[in-house]
């Protein structure tokens, strides 16, 4: 259960863009992004909400998309309402060390939104063992 657990926090992203509205548009870049960086997508499930005040010309509202991996999961949640994305790649460090595919999918995601902010974190979960660390 060692991993390495990355989040980003994006601000200043253009609202009208098609990640931050369209589900199918952000299925195709975390399904790529994934892929790109190495780790096996197995499931996934992307959810288009509904504005919370159509009536008062409330803009359209965002997407949670979550795309199961073999090595974990990744998760985006777009608020176009303010410009704001939150990103999560978690990866298992327990068969081998997925450190820097989970690295080249955050850079991937965050890249597509071209982002004014980004706020980075990164968490070492369960007290990786070291000879899982080992590039």
């Amino acid at each position: 259960m060692h991993g390495l657990h990355l989040t980003a926090d994006l601000r200043g992203c253009a609202p009208a863009q098609p990640l931050m509205t369209q589900p199918n548009a952000l299925r195709r870049l975390c399904l790529a992004a994934a892929q790109d960086a190495g780790l096996q997508a197995v499931g996934e499930l992307f959810h288009h909400f509904t504005p919370a005040a159509p009536a008062l010309g409330a803009a359209q509202a965002g997407i949670t998309g979550v795309v199961l991996l073999a090595q974990s999961h990744l998760a985006v949640h777009t608020w176009p309402e303010l410009g704001a994305v939150t990103i999560d790649v978690f990866v298992c460090n327990f068969q081998g060390n997925h450190s820097r595919c989970a690295h080249i999918a955050l850079e991937r995601l965050v890249e597509a939104f071209a982002p004014g902010e980004v706020t980075r974190q990164e968490l070492q979960r369960a007290g990786a063992h070291p000879d899982l660390l080992r590039a």
